[in-house]
């Protein structure tokens, strides 16, 4: 016969069993959270009207990417260039420019982290490739001529250039397609050289101009390229103008807020940039 204190404990020690045997085990639980990783979300592209671009090189439409991640499906190419111009970096599309920017091999990041997000030395640096590539691939003044049309359908380019106006022809792209580059006459503004073509001179392009391998492909420049300072550059000076003028020299400006399509000098011819 069990003791009166046996009888007392019997159903304390079962309702210790019970809890202990509906409380999950540690070991249990340990096991139960193996292999449950949280998958890295994705930044992207605002959505276009049709497509949207991830930082991890992929391009898909906003129905089609990962809800939970914002992630784009990964059974289309990584780091597409579908319609881009690979000599020149621009492509007719904004995601695929993004895209294609995104590759290592086109945009090493050691590179894009050291790169000012725009001209002033107080701008700061551009944080992540996608970054570099999300802003450099918006249009730019470059793209668009008499402010209201582009200069081609090829108007969302990358480069690792600091500033765009500072690009070499070759990776311009977009940035003379449709102009027509005339050489003036002695003493004539790039209005009347222009006007003179029946066309209009585009005054976003002659800082591209405003460059000695440009001056001297459409110019003798037979006595030197010079940085100068006035409104009538790109230049170049007249044979006849006197001596401390430098005649047959080709001029250019450092002071690109000076530039001009009315700028004109009696030495000079100027270089003008037409559409």
């Amino acid at each position: 016969m069990l003791s009166e204190g046996v009888r007392l404990m019997t159903p304390c020690l079962i309702l210790g069993v019970l809890i202990l045997a509906f409380l999950p085990h540690p070991t249990q639980g340990i096991r139960n959270n193996i292999g449950l990783m949280l998958k890295k979300p994705c930044r992207t592209t605002v959505p276009g009207r049709y497509l949207l671009a991830d930082d991890q090189g992929y391009v898909c439409t906003a129905l089609s990417f990962e809800a939970e991640t914002h992630c784009c499906p990964k059974n289309v190419e990584k780091f597409s260039c579908q319609g881009c111009k690979m000599f020149s970096n621009c492509c007719n599309s904004y995601e695929y420019c993004v895209s294609c920017c995104l590759s290592p091999h086109r945009t090493p990041e050691e590179l894009v982290l050291k790169i000012r997000i725009a001209k002033p030395i107080t701008a700061g640096y551009y944080e992540s490739v996608f970054d570099f590539c999300a802003g450099r691939c918006r249009h730019s003044s470059l793209s668009v001529v008499h402010e209201n049309a582009y200069a081609s359908d090829f108007h969302h380019c990358f480069s690792l250039s600091p500033n765009n106006s500072a690009l070499p022809e070759e990776l311009l792209g977009a940035g003379l397609s449709g102009i027509n580059i005339v050489v003036g006459s002695r003493g004539e503004n790039c209005n009347s050289v222009c006007g003179s073509k029946g066309q209009s001179c585009v005054p976003n392009r002659l800082s591209v101009l405003n460059k000695c391998d440009f001056l001297q492909r459409h110019m003798s420049c037979k006595s030197g390229c010079l940085s100068s300072m006035g409104a009538d550059q790109p230049a170049e000076v007249v044979d006849d103008a006197p001596v401390d003028s430098n005649p047959g020299a080709c001029l250019f400006t450092r002071q690109e807020s000076m530039l001009s399509c009315g700028g004109a000098h009696q030495h000079t011819r100027r270089l003008c940039p037409c559409a």
